[in-house]
């Protein structure tokens, strides 16, 4: 029996969307791109953004219509708020959050659904409520122990029975069982690691905190054992994911390394391993920047030399409004230590435009902030509203008509700080990793230590998930272009 899912929003529900695809294929799911041909279909929705949300309702719908002609099973997870997960109740066959993730296919089963192949005996077992666990996945690692069968409703998720679950009093236990699960890795080159889940922070305009709950931090052995892991694999890139990774931590006090410790340890394996690989991080906070971690990343190799560093406006009044809780001269002195103490580090950022009471003047700083840092590369958003959150409450007085200028007038002047920038890269060498084919199959693609894209003439695809060493030939405004120099698997002095 087949599985499709569709992952929207941001890099963490990617990453648990990998997860996902583990528990399903230790049940025997096989995974299928086309979704007309699976008989288990999900989606890892985003509560964040309400394009996101549109989405899931326009597939639940065709979904759902797809039943008439065949026996099917929806389920949606990830970053959902409460308001939100009622109305999928009602929509979707299974509705649970990424702890609940080792109950899962005790949820199918009790749906009864015709499981795939047992994994031990060949043969398909009829799973209906009052069964055990079909034969070949009983010893499923990380699967909690099978609760009594009277405890489960006939339809929609564990999630309505487990409000009261004691797991759920301790959040320092709550992800466990799901950070057990060893993820199913969607490249063979890139992959991500998360290292903490929900926030603390509760910015007025972010949903994170309601979605995904208060801060918890994995524990740094399991972390360390997963990148070495990757690593002795032949992994080259790694992103530790976290919603306010560099707080890494701070909810474990005295039981638990700080993320400047994790970033040190992590530094430390690169070096001993004596191979080549770059790791990441998002999404730091300004307010938990310390020096100490900028200090760490430009002692070892390993630590890319990228920060993404999210400015949200650069506006003092409209910070406090966000309640970012830290204001531009704080920003500024971290930008200046970044390039002081990595001055080759590219600089990424997020700013919302059209936040509630944003006037022309402090936009027009906003404006100022992005051509002082020039940064690399910026993410810029207009501000919605999204439920749960504190300024969904708020009056939303921009009109979308000036939110839209406002972004086309941001966005142009990040393409001339970005092409100041790759203007510089033309004439230099750069490592790259190859991350694949173009869109002409004459190229190939890729990205510099500092994640800029870059492309090359070349149609050999086996190149893809390699380093090698590029000279510019010619800038855009968000990347550039080269010539291959030559190819090592690993680092050259091995």
């Amino acid at each position: 029996m087949n599985y499709y899912i569709l992952t929207l929003g941001c890099q963490m529900n990617k990453s648990d969307s990998e997860r996902v695809r583990t528990v399903l294929e230790k049940m025997g799911f096989t995974w299928t791109d086309k979704e007309e041909e699976a008989d288990l279909l999900g989606i890892i929705a985003c509560s964040v953004r309400q394009k996101a949300i549109d989405k899931v309702y326009s597939r639940i719908s065709i979904w759902n219509r797809r039943k008439n002609k065949k026996n099917l099973l929806t389920f949606v997870s990830g970053c959902i708020l409460p308001a939100d997960k009622i109305k999928f109740l009602k929509l979707f066959d299974l509705v649970f959050t990424m702890d609940e993730l080792p109950d899962v296919p005790d949820m199918i089963r009790q749906n009864g659904i015709v499981t795939p192949y047992s994994l031990e005996t060949g043969h398909q077992d009829k799973a209906l409520p009052g069964y055990g666990k079909p034969e070949g996945i009983k010893d499923f690692p990380g699967l909690l122990p099978e609760p009594q069968q009277a405890d489960y409703p006939k339809k929609h998720s564990f999630s309505v029975i487990q409000e009261e679950d004691p797991r759920k009093k301790d959040n320092r236990d709550i992800m466990d069982g799901f950070w057990h699960i060893s993820p199913h890795y969607s490249s063979s080159f890139e992959a991500f690691i998360p290292i903490q889940n929900g926030c603390d922070k509760f910015c007025t305009f972010c949903a994170v905190p309601y979605t995904r709950g208060r801060e918890v931090s994995r524990p740094s052995e399991e972390i360390l054992l997963e990148l070495e892991s990757l690593v002795n694999r032949g992994y080259k890139s790694i992103t530790l994911l976290g919603q306010n990774v560099n707080s890494y931590g701070l909810d474990r006090k005295g039981s638990e390394i700080s993320f400047p410790n994790l970033l040190d340890k992590i530094g430390q394996f690169g070096e001993k391993s004596e191979k080549e690989f770059w790791v990441y991080f998002t999404s730091p906070h300004p307010r938990d920047m310390t020096t100490d971690v900028i200090d760490t990343i430009a002692r070892y190799a390993c630590l890319a030399k990228q920060i993404h560093l999210p400015l949200q406006s650069g506006d003092d009044k409209v910070l406090k409004r966000m309640n970012r809780k830290h204001d531009l001269e704080k920003y500024r002195d971290i930008v200046r230590y970044i390039r002081k103490k990595i001055p080759e580090a590219t600089l990424f950022t997020d700013i919302i435009v059209g936040f509630n009471g944003e006037t022309k003047e402090q936009f027009m700083n906003s404006r100022k902030a992005l051509q002082e840092f020039m940064y690399n590369m910026a993410y810029i958003a207009i501000y919605s509203p999204r439920p749960g959150a504190v300024s969904s409450k708020w009056q939303d007085t921009v009109p979308h008509a000036i939110k839209k200028e406002r972004l086309h007038v941001l966005t142009s002047d990040l393409e001339k700080t970005s092409r100041h920038h790759t203007n510089e890269m033309v004439g230099k060498t750069y490592r790259i990793l190859v991350t694949g084919r173009g869109r002409k199959n004459k190229y190939m693609t890729g990205l510099t230590e500092g994640r800029i894209n870059v492309r090359f003439l070349s149609n050999d695809f086996s190149l893809t998930g390699k380093f090698t060493n590029l000279k510019i030939t010619a800038a855009t405004d968000f990347s550039v272009e080269g010539e291959l120099l030559n190819i090592f698997e690993t680092n050259p002095q091995e």
